[in-house]
């Protein structure tokens, strides 16, 4: 068992059977009473962000996250299979785990996998990726009917929101976290 002396950004804690990541922490010590921190917490399976309050000194769980990358293989099914670039060893990983991610997952792309005890928690792509255009309709001069974008397929068969000069077989940066339009990217 830790104490609260330990907590820091990034550390993995475990409260009641489920994980949570420390976004933000501060020791306060005020003027009259005892020490306290305050940890703003992140549901690690979730995304659920809550404010917790711990007395200093009092004990808390910290769990061992192994955050290493992997690279993306092959889709089986309902799951993803990654391989360790260090040893080869491949895992398999299921699809409620990936989530949106797989809307980016190209093969051979690498990617982070968060695992705890052997099981993986969660998987980090990069902040954005590149991909090709493989479906769009062209786009018509003063078609300003909505904002000046349109549809357009990527290879993953996830479809984004392309400005209208962007054609099919174009290679676009996307924002891995929003699924936004970043910027056409030349060879």
């Amino acid at each position: 068992m830790a104490s609260t002396a330990d907590i820091r950004n990034g550390v993995v804690l475990n409260i009641d059977g489920q994980l949570w990541n420390v976004v933000e922490f501060q020791h306060v010590k005020p003027g009259k009473g005892g020490a306290f921190v305050r940890t703003k917490l992140k549901n690690v399976v979730t995304g659920k962000v809550v404010d917790k309050t711990y007395n200093a000194g009092a004990k808390v769980d910290i769990e061992n996250v192994d955050r290493r990358d992997y690279q993306y293989l092959y889709r089986d099914g309902d799951d993803f299979v990654f391989m360790d670039t260090t040893d080869y060893e491949q895992i398999t990983v299921p699809a409620s785990v990936v989530g949106d991610a797989a809307n980016f997952l190209l093969e051979n792309q690498t990617a982070t996998i968060a695992l705890n005890n052997g099981n993986p928690l969660y998987v980090e792509l990069p902040a954005s990726v590149v991909m090709e255009i493989t479906y769009t309709e062209p786009g018509l001069q003063g078609d300003r009917s909505n904002a000046g974008t349109k549809p357009a397929t990527i290879e993953t068969g996830y479809q984004i929101q392309v400005p209208l000069f962007v054609g099919q077989g174009t290679k676009v940066k996307v924002d891995t976290r929003t699924g936004d339009y970043l910027g056409r990217v030349n060879d």
